[in-house]
């Protein structure tokens, strides 16, 4: 059974710092394009960034400079590393996998992000 799990999503002051991390089971994600979304209250879901099998990494506008996407094979993890954060970043953040061509086959349940002012 494909699993995505997010942690480390809290509560963090303007101009602070977030590490997500994605864990997925099995080795099928290895070579599959994930990426990061999120959701702000009453708000569409929106792209924060991809990652290819090949580590080939593209972002949102709004997050080039501050987030930075990574993975690691070997703990079967994505990660998201968020910098500078501010009070607009807040909403639920989601792991995805598997691209399909018009969206991702696989979802984790979300982990929540709220920046203070």
């Amino acid at each position: 059974q494909v699993q995505l799990v997010e942690s480390g999503g809290g509560l963090v002051q303007a101009g602070g710092s977030l590490g997500l991390s994605c864990a997925y089971s099995g080795t099928f994600f290895h070579n599959n394009v994930m990426a990061w979304y999120r959701q702000a209250p009453e708000k569409r879901r929106e792209s924060v960034a991809v990652i290819t099998g090949g580590n080939v990494a593209t972002y949102a506008d709004f997050a080039k400079g501050r987030f930075t996407i990574s993975r690691d094979n070997a703990k079967n993890t994505v990660y998201l590393q968020m910098n500078n954060l501010q009070p607009e970043d807040t909403g639920v953040y989601y792991c995805a996998a598997d691209w399909r061509g018009r969206e991702y086959a696989y979802w984790g349940q979300g982990t929540q992000v709220t920046v203070s002012s």
